[in-house]
């Protein structure tokens, strides 16, 4: 396994953006109305992630982390375990600079996720009934083939690559006053609060977990990285733990962020409806629980200037269709 950095910086963020750039897509803002009625705010940005070429936010760290490694260590290929979207991602990030890339998925990780990840020309290995188990044989395969290992979210490139969406939101909205962020294992959250922190301390940052296993919640409560059993979720791209020697993302969302919130089953299908009956957009539930959030009304921090993240859209469509012409 290559050795990593230590917590990143913001300028591990500014970094990260000139090693990507052109590789990622800088994504857009959109700017929803129905929204900000909803939660009484002055506007509501949506930052539309799920328009990279993977479907979702993790190329940006996926990426970052991969490019970061020497090149012979590179060259003996790369091993990740993935609720989907990060697994994705490192094998596009990999095929794309042609390298050996294992992806380990547990059996809660849906099928079309699974599917998506081969078809860029990753090996898929299926294993547990968790992210623990699968963590623990991509740990064991990077032990015994010489693979670096590319944790999905407590990785210094990984968060600083993540980082580079609080970036690009404060070019282009610069008065913003909240800004959500969909919150699992915290690498996102971490990356967008590192940055956003260090150019406007007065943004008041939210995290958002769906109620069934919100590990990093139920450890900040506790004061320190605890297990919490992994629970099926519609926003499974947010299951999983933090691990219980986490060595970033517990410390930096602990001392970044405002806010954590909790949003229900049944207000992320709302949410995943509602973005797109009137967005027109199509989104997983991890995706939709920022809007979640909004649509139960009130702004965490007091309103003003909103914007909240959407993460990926790497959903079954047939379930998707299913759940969209359902009644609220």
């Amino acid at each position: 396994m290559a050795a990593e950095a230590g917590t990143p910086t913001p300028a591990d963020v500014y970094r990260a953006r000139a090693r990507i750039a052109g590789r990622v897509a800088r994504t857009p803002l959109l700017s929803s109305p129905r929204l900000a009625r909803a939660c009484g705010a002055d506007t509501v940005s949506l930052k539309l992630e799920m328009l990279q070429l993977s479907g979702a936010f993790k190329l940006r760290g996926a990426t970052n982390a991969l490019l970061a490694l020497a090149p012979e260590v590179c060259a003996r290929g790369v091993v990740t375990a993935s609720t989907g979207n990060h697994g994705r991602a490192l094998a596009y990030a990999a095929r794309a600079e042609g390298v050996a890339c294992t992806v380990c998925l547990s059996g809660l990780v849906p099928e079309n996720k699974a599917a998506a990840v081969r078809e860029l020309g990753a090996e898929v290995v299926r294993t547990g009934d968790d992210q623990d188990a699968a963590v623990a044989e991509a740990l064991r395969l990077a032990a015994e083939h010489g693979f670096s290992y590319i944790p999905p979210f407590d990785h210094a490139e990984v968060i600083a690559g993540q980082g580079t969406i609080g970036l690009e939101l404060l070019e282009d909205a610069p008065d913003l006053d909240t800004v959500i962020v969909p919150l699992s294992g915290g690498g996102l959250l971490a990356g967008v609060a590192l940055i956003v922190k260090a150019i406007n301390p007065a943004v008041h940052i939210v995290g958002v977990s769906p109620e069934r296993g919100a590990a990093m919640i139920e450890s900040l409560r506790a004061g320190y990285p605890v297990e919490v059993a992994e629970e099926g979720t519609l926003a499974d791209s947010l299951g999983g733990g933090i691990g219980l020697d986490n060595r970033h993302t517990f410390a930096l969302v602990r001392g970044l962020v405002d806010e954590v919130v909790q949003v229900s089953e049944g207000e992320i299908a709302a949410a995943m409806r509602g973005l797109y009956r009137h967005e027109r957009l199509v989104t997983e539930g991890a995706a939709a629980v920022g809007a979640a959030l909004l649509a139960r009304g009130g702004v965490p921090g007091g309103g003003g200037r909103v914007a909240a993240l959407i993460t990926g859209n790497n959903v079954d469509m047939d379930a998707f269709t299913r759940l969209v012409r359902e009644n609220d």
